[in-house]
């Protein structure tokens, strides 16, 4: 079925393929690192990323996402997976240089525009080794499988739900693989999932000039 983002929050773990903590240089976490994205960052298949003003570098982040289906809180691990609703693609876009200026990433990963999702909800699956890919312009850039998350799927949800209640809708995206790299006007970015298919967006630069009421 086709997605639509309907939850109230997004919450994104960082650093959870090993080899995207080494090409970061920084350490593989000893617990899960969560940060939230701003659900008006979100957009859909086909519609365009916009690069903000000032902003020298950013970089696509192809990621599996957990849409939560229920109400729930404290969740165990064992029963974590019971809570999902289905399964859908995030691109976790993020101003590099940003997020190094200011050392958190809410600014860096918060603009509009920088959470594409979609294109289908997909159930039934088993998250545990699915192949996952980010093309620009046709050409990988990243290529990996879920098998090699630090925190599996469950084990997102466990620690995420004994933090604050989840509510249906609620996305989880559980983190990108090595391979990030910059986006420029033109571009077009294509992330693939196995058993959810592509989610495909074209790159803008914004106008400053141009002024929203």
């Amino acid at each position: 079925m086709a997605y639509t983002f309907t939850g109230t929050k997004i919450v994104a773990i960082g650093s959870n393929y090993r080899d995207h903590a080494a090409e970061m240089g920084k350490p593989v976490p000893t617990i899960p690192k969560i940060f939230l994205k701003a659900p008006s960052a979100v957009i859909y298949d086909g519609e365009p990323i916009v690069i903000p003003p000032r902003t020298a570098r950013v970089d696509h982040e192809a990621e599996l996402a957990v849409v939560i289906g229920q109400r729930c809180s404290r969740v165990p691990r064992h029963a974590a997976l019971d809570v999902v609703a289905g399964y859908t693609i995030c691109n976790d876009v993020t101003a590099r240089d940003f997020q190094k200026e200011d050392g958190v990433f809410t600014r860096a990963k918060g603009f509009d525009s920088f959470c594409p999702l979609g294109p289908v909800l997909a159930r039934g699956l088993d998250p545990g080794n699915l192949g996952i890919r980010c093309l620009v312009n046709g050409v990988v850039r990243q290529d990996s499988r879920t098998e090699q998350l630090v925190f599996d799927v469950a084990t997102l949800i466990a620690f995420v739900s004994d933090i604050m209640t989840l509510l249906p809708g609620d996305v989880i995206s559980t983190g990108t693989p090595a391979g990030v790299g910059p986006l420029r006007p033109g571009d077009v970015v294509t992330v693939e999932i196995e058993g959810i298919g592509r989610l495909s967006n074209p790159v803008i630069a914004r106008d400053d000039r141009e002024v929203e009421a």
